[in-house]
């Protein structure tokens, strides 16, 4: 019952509340009415009949006092006249029946009616008045009425009252029921308003509102609520269309897959990859679309996915494309879980194909040189180390080879870089179509090449490089309307169980073909421990290293040895500054040891940047060092000579530290002059024009000493001590000494004598005519702070 009112529309309900509220409201109003009026009417009609029978009682007082049975029922007769009453009694006050009124029908009165009260029985009323004169009774009243009629008449009155109210009820009913629409009708609009939005999924639809009632207030709320949705379905459909797009238009390809590779969805780069639509591509194997080659590699991927679904694992594999096209791609898969936790996996693919190829590129540049298009030296040094380690595993024999081209800075400085670089591209060119089928060729930087040779013993490896040579000596190199014959001077080192590591062997190699360039060039030199030669150039490049840290960390210290005046007093301090290298465990290197590797591996100029700014700096903070100064004499390499930024430096450095520029001498080799010597010219000349003078050093060890020296504008000529040591002795060193200090003062430069070890020396230069002298026995080189003037021979200091 309750059910099915629950689903009678909401005009119907609120008929039915109607109707059953009236009919309740009848049911309980007659019942009540008929309850109240039953309960009047016995109240009315027990007293009425009391009061009857006290006046009835009061009258027949004087029959009861003197007997008088017909004036009693004379006044009983009385209720004659009621129809309801039955029996009327009139007992004395012996309680016997005095006087009675019997209607048809009726029982007589009772014997007695001592223990009769006033009461209802059903529908019977039975009353009982006592008769009695000024507190002395004298007798009873009682009377029976049956009120049966009565009663049905007051339920025929009520019944009439009841079908009135009905008679209203019904016509309130068919009042209200257009009132009952005002409600119905609204809610009905507003329920045909959902359907309809719900039908047809139209939320700009609005519900009408029709009261300001709280239907109104509904009405209201729900288009509130509707606008919301609205919204909120714009915001969710643009949020789907942005998806669709991300999804569909990725430029990735986005495949949802079954456990075992069944595709369950893929995006449209998906479908456009493969050549297929994305309905077509439902149900198909992701193996399909995978390279045979790396099927394995995808068998994994899905594998760790499923082993652990909270992690996300990459992979770079190859897909086959539409029409065969194959491309590598970057696979990213995790396990996901739908709202019905059924596993799937979600792989997203990245077309990697550029960037495969770029780094392929990149790594084909990273491991080739640019100009020929043989490896470099890192992808040489690659195969060095898998050389040594296969020598180290099955005891097989390599050769390191290690070539470096003759004559290359002719071709170069003829004519020019584009020529040079041509001529590397044809010779590697040559070598790579020459050397072993297993042999490996490379471009190690410059002119020099590498070929590693694999499984040769020294003397195969010599005999292919002679081979190697003597291409490259019958090679012939044109470029434009010039020809070019060019050599190449080869090192080689063996790789056997015994060889160190990768760096070493091309030390070796590298000092093997030092020394061919050293005995004459365009020939073959071959590595050997016991080379004494080669342990000499080793020992210089391992001071390479040391130079370099020296440099950073002011391992140098600077000496100063005295040059004096042989013929006059010269005032001030004169000296050559010198330079000593102080190892980890503070010993003192002369430079000697490191001066030759300095100039071979082009340190020499960083060596000169060092001594000259520390020089200055220590003067100028050295207090009265400067006006105690005559001449301080500075060696500089040939390489700072050549390097254009050496002039804006020193320059820099002279107004740093206030240096007199006239009391600065730069010391030039006779050959680093001669090498360069319009540059030398030129370099001398700008210092010169800021004060500085200049003295040339080992002067006659040349060939052409005197050809050049009118060339070059120094103002010191020293003297080659080869000369001077043992002029006592030797006719010819004395005769050269005499000759250059002559011709030195015809073209008015001082000369000064090295390697003065004694006083006899020093004498017979005086009667020379040299100017100074420099030597052990005119003084040792000592610290700058522990230098002074000095006079020789006499035991004397200053």
């Amino acid at each position: 019952m309750i059910r099915f009112v629950r689903n009678l529309p909401i005009n119907r309900k609120l008929l039915l509340i109607l109707t059953f509220s009236s009919i309740t409201s009848l049911l309980f109003a007659g019942l009540l009415l008929i309850v109240l009026e039953i309960t009047e009417f016995q109240k009315n009609t027990q007293d009425d009949l009391s009061t009857l029978a006290r006046i009835v009682g009061n009258r027949s007082t004087a029959a009861l006092m003197f007997g008088d049975r017909d004036l009693a029922n004379e006044n009983l007769a009385v209720f004659g006249n009621l129809p309801d009453v039955q029996l009327a009694c009139l007992y004395d006050e012996q309680d016997v029946v005095f006087a009675q009124l019997q209607k048809q029908k009726a029982s007589a009165c009772p014997l007695s009616i001592k223990s009769e009260i006033t009461r209802f029985e059903k529908d019977h009323l039975h009353i009982t008045e006592l008769v009695d004169v000024d507190g002395a009774q004298l007798g009873t009243v009682y009377i029976y009425a049956d009120l049966t009629k009565a009663y049905w008449r007051r339920i025929q009155f009520s019944g009439l009252i009841l079908l009135v109210l009905a008679g209203v009820s019904i016509l309130s009913f068919f009042l209200s029921t257009p009132l009952l629409t005002l409600i119905s009708l609204p809610i009905k609009k507003l329920v045909d308003k959902v359907k309809k939005i719900s039908d047809t999924k139209d939320y700009s639809l609005r519900a009408v509102k029709v009261n300001d009632d709280e239907l109104g207030v509904l009405v209201d709320a729900f288009n509130g609520l509707i606008s919301t949705v609205e919204t909120q379905n714009q915001a969710l459909t643009l949020a789907k269309d942005r998806y669709l797009a991300l999804y569909n238009d990725n430029p990735t390809m986005v495949f949802n897959l079954t456990v075992d590779g069944r595709i369950l969805s893929a995006n449209r780069t998906c479908a456009r990859h493969l050549g297929l639509s994305v309905d077509e591509l439902q149900g198909c194997s992701i193996f399909d679309f995978v390279h045979v080659d790396d099927m394995s590699i995808m068998h994994e991927l899905i594998e760790h996915c499923l082993t652990s679904p909270l992690l996300v694992y990459k992979q770079e594999l190859r897909q086959v494309c539409s029409k065969g096209r194959i491309i590598w791609v970057r696979a990213t898969a995790r396990q996901v879980e739908n709202e019905h936790r059924q596993s799937s996996l979600l792989l997203v693919g990245e077309d990697i194909m550029e960037a495969r190829l770029l780094s392929e590129k990149v790594a084909y540049q990273a491991s080739h040189d640019a100009l020929t298009g043989l490896a470099n030296r890192s992808q040489f040094d690659n195969y060095i180390k898998q050389a040594v380690a296969l020598a180290h595993t099955d005891n097989s024999e390599h050769a390191l080879c290690y070539l470096d081209l003759d004559q290359f800075k002719v071709v170069n400085d003829t004519c020019g870089h584009l020529a040079g670089d041509e001529l590397l591209r044809q010779l590697g060119e040559l070598l790579r179509r020459n050397i072993r089928k297993h042999d490996f060729v490379a471009r190690l930087g410059g002119d020099e090449f590498g070929v590693l040779m694999g499984n040769c013993s020294l003397n195969d490896a010599f005999q292919a490089c002679e081979h190697l040579r003597d291409l490259v000596k019958d090679f012939r190199f044109a470029w434009e309307d010039r020809s070019f014959t060019i050599g190449v001077s080869i090192g080689i080192s063996a790789i056997n169980s015994s060889s160190g590591n990768a760096v070493n062997l091309l030390k070796e190699a590298d000092a093997a073909c030092y020394a061919a360039k050293d005995n004459g060039r365009n020939r073959v030199h071959v590595f050997r421990p016991d080379d004494e030669e080669l342990a000499m150039r080793q020992g210089e490049m391992q001071w390479v290293e040391k130079i370099q840290q020296g440099l950073e960390q002011d391992r140098f210290c600077l000496y100063g040895q005295p040059i004096v005046a042989i013929a006059h007093h010269e005032e001030g301090l004169h000296f050559e500054t010198l330079v000593r290298y102080q190892d980890e465990d503070g010993r003192i290197i002369p430079p000697g040891a490191f001066l030759p590797a300095a100039e071979r591996y082009n340190l020499a100029s960083e060596l000169d940047r060092w001594v000259i700014a520390n020089l200055f700096k220590w003067m100028a903070n050295k207090p009265g060092f400067l006006d105690n100064l005559a001449v301080c004499s500075v060696n500089l390499s040939g390489l700072s000579m050549s390097d254009e930024t050496m002039l804006v430096f020193l320059s820099e450095q002279f107004s740093k530290w206030a240096i007199p520029a006239h009391k600065i001498c730069f010391e030039v080799t006779e050959t680093a002059a001669i090498a360069n010597l319009s540059y030398a010219t030129k370099f001398i000349n700008q210092l010169k024009e800021r004060g500085c003078l200049f003295s040339l050093d080992d002067f006659g060890s040349g060939l052409s000493s005197f050809a050049y020296l009118k060339n070059l504008p120094v103002d010191y000529l020293k003297i080659d001590g080869l000369f001077v040591k043992d002029i006592l002795h030797d006719k010819v060193d004395l005769a050269m000494v005499k000759s250059i200090n002559e011709v030195g003062h015809v073209m008015g430069k001082k000369t000064i004598a090295e390697f003065v070890e004694n006083e006899q020396i020093f004498n017979l230069l005086s009667d020379l005519g040299v100017d100074y002298a420099q030597g052990y026995g005119i003084g040792k080189p000592v610290p700058l702070e522990e230098l002074k003037l000095i006079t020789p021979f006499t035991g004397t200091s200053k």
